[in-house]
């Protein structure tokens, strides 16, 4: 298999095991290169551009190591990741147990597709998001006004901090803090998760992905969007955008672990 290999970059530790491991997999047969980050820190020059197809991506690092890798992605492939972080709920993989279980991977290995979502106005992609997108007030301290339109109708209005739009992927980072519920990664929609709403009744809401899904900015207040944390652009005062699936869901490698017992491990007894 043709594996590229990406490590956090500023963890020295991340790197040696990185090192290691990319020795390790080209001693099974497998052509192994690093992306192009994790080559300048290593010196190495084996290179993995993101537009070169790949069997297989290893990610050593936490959530944002992942996210990242998968925001570079211009063709979903499929990803592992060796958890090198703290809570690291996207890696299935503990260090000392990845070795074990890449050797036993077979070409034709069963993936599991998660749902992104994409952000578009004006039929103009902004951005696509495997845990979620924050629309939040450039200002400090200051309130926006949203309308949530539904397949044609209003559904709800209201004045909060922010309004997070999360995959159920990222019903567990930052939606989850915000007050949002925990949603099974298999389930085909996405949550609306208010911010420190003004109203009480503005509750977040989980939408089924065949909905068109409408997001209005009424304010006076200048607005930003920020996309799993990786990419930020200006959505100025006013404006509109739709909310989707993305055509292309990430893949994960199906490492054979249930999710609940994953939410159970890593969340409810940090």
């Amino acid at each position: 298999m043709r594996i590229a290999l990406v490590s956090r970059v500023d963890d020295p530790g991340a790197l040696s095991y990185s090192r290691d491991l990319c020795d390790w997999v080209r001693s099974l047969g497998h052509e192994a290169l690093f992306e192009p980050q994790t080559a300048r820190a290593l010196r190495s020059k084996n290179v993995w551009p993101f537009d070169r197809t790949v069997d297989l991506a290893i990610i050593v690092g936490g959530d944002g190591t992942i996210l990242h890798t998968v925001q570079q992605m211009a063709i979903q492939i499929p990803i592992i990741g060796i958890n090198w972080g703290e809570v690291g709920f996207l890696a299935d993989l503990e260090p000392d147990e990845a070795k074990t279980f890449i050797q036993n991977l077979q070409p034709g290995f069963a993936t599991e597709p998660r749902m992104r979502v994409a952000l578009r106005s004006r039929g103009k992609i902004l951005g696509e998001a495997l845990n979620e997108a924050l629309i939040v007030t450039s200002r400090p301290a200051k309130m926006l006004r949203f309308v949530i339109v539904i397949d044609g109708i209003e559904a709800e209005r209201f004045r909060a901090d922010g309004l997070l739009v999360s995959t159920p992927t990222g019903s567990t980072a930052y939606a989850m803090s915000a007050g949002g519920p925990i949603v099974d990664p298999r389930i085909q929609g996405f949550l609306l998760v208010p911010l420190a709403p003004y109203m009480l009744s503005s509750r977040p809401h989980l939408i089924s992905n065949d909905r068109r899904v409408e997001i209005c900015l009424e304010s006076a207040k200048p607005a930003s969007l920020v996309i799993d944390g990786q990419k930020t652009l200006d959505l100025g005062e006013e404006g509109s955008l739709t909310v989707g699936p993305a055509e292309q869901p990430a893949l994960f490698v199906d490492a054979g672990k249930n999710f609940f017992r994953k939410v159970d491990r890593k969340l409810r007894r940090l």
